[in-house]
């Protein structure tokens, strides 16, 4: 580490002439919409080198004033809060060695400092924010206990950046734990961080320690880790750390825990099946050394009719693979057996077998079924265990297993528009449901599709049913309205927006007028095209549009995604056959409409 005789001077100059300025940033109980209290930062003199606190620590460390900035830092935050009378907990950050420090002394000056101040123990939390590995967690333990026995609250910061463990948690049982602000930027984005976020969740309720999110920045990741359940909030949408810092919540954050609206949870992929592995696949069948005679192979095969192939195994290790077809075929010939029935059956095996291991995923050998060597497709392919010979699989076998894996990703996720499936769809349906908020289902279906693709192609199809995904999409408020793809050209929408009517007509407007580009100019000049109808006759057809059909749900208390999704598609028949595209239901036509669909 770079020392700086300069600036530990300086330093020096800081601690001893009580230079060291502090800003407050707010935590947020989500549930209360209240403050929990603020955490201190400190701050060197300004438009000086040691103005960032990093500086400041890092030529602490350096010249072995660590403990002395930290105390210093302490006891002058504890002294700046309380002239603000300000309200709630006192977050400070301090190392493992200076929570020991105040814990053998049984909280000495830091306790002592707060009572002058006016301020009640109690209201102190000490933030674990180690930077490095902590060495002597019983030591840290015994300093927590002692400090919890004065009313000092512990926190651990930071959680899952990778230095605050989980055993940390377990050991030293603190009253709050900080998640770090990785884990929360950006979730309304991503799957993986509100799966993860949920499970530590789960941790906080099994531990009793509630959770604090940090770096919470935009409006649609409070929402998210609102209605995943966290318990308090940190970051730049609640307040920036400030000399003054408002008693009371900023209004951006204000409107997100006021509202009654639920998040759009980020699509997410098909929980992998930890039985889905190639393993399944496996057939137990007998094998061959490689000396054995191409005669003694043949009669392998005719003992056993049901094998398809038979691999070539040395010590375990499988060199090849014969198949059956191919084999027989070649030791059918004339005078095959009496050329070639003494020789070693490696005369016709396959050196390059696929192997794969058994606790390979499915998914893993999608992209086996695009390559360039398709040999396994009949002559099946080697499973493997720790790379010794396990059993066989047939082509076949994994092409059922790979093309199950997909029907099942596209129920979450479409593959030509990626939009989320009928999994997500009722999953978000279910949670408007709970929430008893008010929202409208609109089912978007395309007018004369099948005839317009039987014309034009499955390409051209295509590109009208991404066009429907586009528009839809680039009406609808992402933020609160939850686009999903049913399948073929059929969409469902779940408004959250007030203006839920306005954004579905735009939406018919511009599909039905961007869908023109998409037909041949002798189609346009007709207003339509001629093409086969269900029965198989030619018939002619009005230019494709989009119909909408919306069933607005204002109470949904004695309602479940399924009737919610009958109500919807038979709104959309009555939208296709309206005329105008357009057609809404309210909650008291719905149990007329479920009817209507039995």
């Amino acid at each position: 580490m770079l020392y700086n005789a300069g600036l530990a001077a300086k330093l020096r100059q800081i601690l001893d002439r009580d230079k060291l300025r502090f800003v407050f940033q707010p935590i947020v109980d989500i549930s209360q919409s209240t403050v929990l209290g603020y955490e201190a930062l400190m701050r060197g003199p300004e438009e000086t080198a040691l103005e960032r606190p990093d500086e400041l620590l890092r030529i602490a460390k350096a010249c072995g004033l660590g403990c002395a900035l930290e105390a210093a830092a302490c006891k002058g935050a504890i002294q700046a809060f309380a002239t603000l009378h300000l309200p709630g907990k006192l977050f400070l950050n301090l190392s493992a060695s200076s929570i020991a420090a105040f814990g053998l002394e049984g909280g000495g000056d830091l306790l002592r400092c707060a009572v002058d101040s006016g301020l009640a123990p109690s209201r102190l939390i000490l933030e674990l924010t180690e930077h490095e590995r902590v060495e002597d967690a019983d030591a840290l333990r015994a300093a927590f206990a002692a400090l919890a026995g004065q009313g000092v609250g512990l926190a651990l910061d930071d959680f899952g950046d990778g230095r605050s463990s989980l055993r940390l948690w377990a050991e030293l049982k603190p009253q709050i734990v900080k998640l770090d602000k990785f884990f929360v930027r950006g979730i309304h984005l991503d799957s993986r961080k509100v799966q993860v976020v949920r499970a530590i969740l789960d941790l906080s309720t099994a531990f009793g320690t509630p959770l604090v999110a940090e770096g919470v920045e935009v409006a649609e990741e409070l929402a998210v880790l609102r209605d995943l359940g966290c318990h308090f909030g940190q970051g730049y949408l609640f307040g920036r750390p400030s000399p003054c810092p408002n008693a009371e919540i900023g209004e951006a954050a204000s409107a997100v825990l006021s509202s009654s609206k639920i998040s759009v949870l980020p699509n997410s992929s098909p929980r992998p099946d930890i039985a889905d592995t190639v393993g399944r696949l496996k057939v137990i069948a007998p094998t061959v050394c490689s000396t054995v005679p191409n005669a003694d192979l043949m009669q392998l095969f005719t003992d056993h009719p049901q094998l398809h192939a038979v691999a070539v195994v040395d010590k375990h290790y499988p060199v090849g693979l014969v198949n059956r077809r191919s084999f027989v075929d070649k030791f059918a010939q004339p005078f095959s057996r009496e050329l070639y029935g003494r020789r070693p059956c490696t005369l016709f095996m396959n050196t390059t077998p696929l192997r794969v291991e058994a606790s390979a995923t499915v998914d893993a050998l999608i992209p086996v079924l695009s390559g360039d060597d398709q040999r396994y497709l009949y002559e099946g392919f080697i499973i493997t265990e720790d790379g010794r010979y396990a059993g066989l699989a047939t082509g076949e076998s994994l092409v059922r297993a790979v093309t199950e894996r997909r029907i099942e990703a596209a129920r979450h996720a479409n593959p030509l528009t990626f939009l989320p499936g009928n999994i997500p769809i009722t999953e978000h349906i279910r949670r408007l449901l709970d929430s008893k908020v008010v929202f409208a289902a609109a089912y978007f279906d395309l007018n004369n599709f099948k005839p317009y693709n039987d014309l034009y192609g499955y390409w051209r199809g295509d590109e009208m049913i991404k066009l429907a995904a586009q528009v839809i999409m680039a009406n609808a408020d992402l933020a609160q309205d939850f686009v999903g793809h049913v399948g073929g050209d059929d969409f469902v929408v779940l408004f959250q927006s007030e203006d839920w009517r306005k954004r579905c007509e735009a939406a018919v407007e511009s599909f039905n007028l961007r869908a023109r580009a998409l037909f041949d100019g002798a189609e346009l000049a007709n207003n339509g095209f001629e093409s086969e109808d269900r029965r198989g006759f030619k018939a002619f057809f009005p230019l494709t549009t989009i119909a909408a059909g919306i069933v607005h749900i204002t109470d949904g208390r004695l309602m479940s995604p399924e009737d919610i999704a009958s109500a919807a598609a038979v709104a959309k028949k009555a939208a296709k056959e309206s005329g105008s595209g357009l057609y809404v239901g309210n909650h008291q036509r719905l149990r007329t409409l479920i009817t209507a669909a039995g």
